[in-house]
């Protein structure tokens, strides 16, 4: 594994590669960041993964600086997964260059997070077109438990005619149904129980309301949730993944999403 912190020596070091896949992560890795790069090693390119705690997309200080950071940890794993290349930027390696493509933000990202964090996903997509634009790859893996900020990024490459292609990849939980995340690292035991407890109710709640969808009371399930421990909701939605803006269709696919908080720390799912 070759480790670069200078853009213009990962480019000179990639530009023979023909096949190239990119993961990219803000580290603390987990299971679901290795299931990402596992994913791209079926795709037979060599491998990028970038490592980059993006100032741009945190609205509050405190977050950024409290994002859980374990670089040591981090290069181990990716070691024994004997990736190709990791990217560790700096601020100034990733934002002193002016990209070609405009940032395409989608109306999408008005609903869900977006209503809560402003600025976020222009945030995001900034730092992934810069990435894009150094790197050049030919596959990009994205997470599904992040599906708005995965699907705002296919729409921002699409529109810009980019020829990386997107790929999906599945929600990694972990044995009692969290979903794999970094934040997850900032919960205690009872925290990690109440999230347990919490995703069990919503998995619930979710084959009923395929069943018959009145039985989604918002206010009710809020309570339910509040009860459960959760502190604050930030959104409970039920959406048609095929059109996130027209009235529901019975014969199209739903999601289930959520964002909420275990005290300070706030999780998003989707199921």
């Amino acid at each position: 594994m070759k480790i670069f912190k200078n853009k213009l020596n990962l480019q000179k070091e990639i530009s023979k590669d023909n096949c190239l896949s990119f993961v990219p992560t803000m580290g603390g890795l987990h299971k679901g960041h290795l299931s990402l790069i596992k994913k791209a090693k079926r795709y037979k390119c060599k491998i990028c993964v970038s490592i980059f705690v993006n100032p741009t997309q945190f609205n509050k200080k405190n977050d950024f600086k409290n994002y859980p950071r374990n670089l040591k940890l981090d290069i181990r794993k990716l070691k024994k997964l004997q990736i190709n290349y990791l990217y560790l930027p700096s601020y100034r390696d990733i934002f002193s260059f002016k990209p070609k493509n405009k940032i395409y933000v989608d109306k999408f990202s008005k609903q869900l997070c977006g209503k809560f964090r402003k600025g976020h996903f222009r945030g995001v997509l900034n730092v992934v077109n810069r990435f894009l634009e150094i790197i050049d790859p030919k596959y990009i893996f994205l997470g599904i438990k992040d599906f708005q900020q995965l699907n705002l990024i296919d729409r921002h490459i699409k529109k810009n005619r980019i020829k990386t292609k997107v790929v999906e990849c599945m929600t990694i939980r972990e044995k009692n149904g969290v979903a794999c995340s970094t934040r997850n690292l900032n919960l205690n035991k009872n925290e990690l129980m109440i999230a347990a407890n919490i995703y069990k109710y919503l998995f619930n709640l979710n084959k009923k309301i395929k069943k018959n969808y009145k039985l989604f009371k918002i206010n009710t399930i809020k309570k339910d949730l509040f009860s459960l421990g959760a502190t604050k909701i930030d959104y409970i939605k039920n959406l048609d993944i095929k059109n996130f803006y027209k009235k529901r269709k019975l014969k199209n696919k739903f999601k289930l999403f959520i964002a909420y908080y275990i005290n300070n720390v706030r999780l998003i799912d989707n199921i």
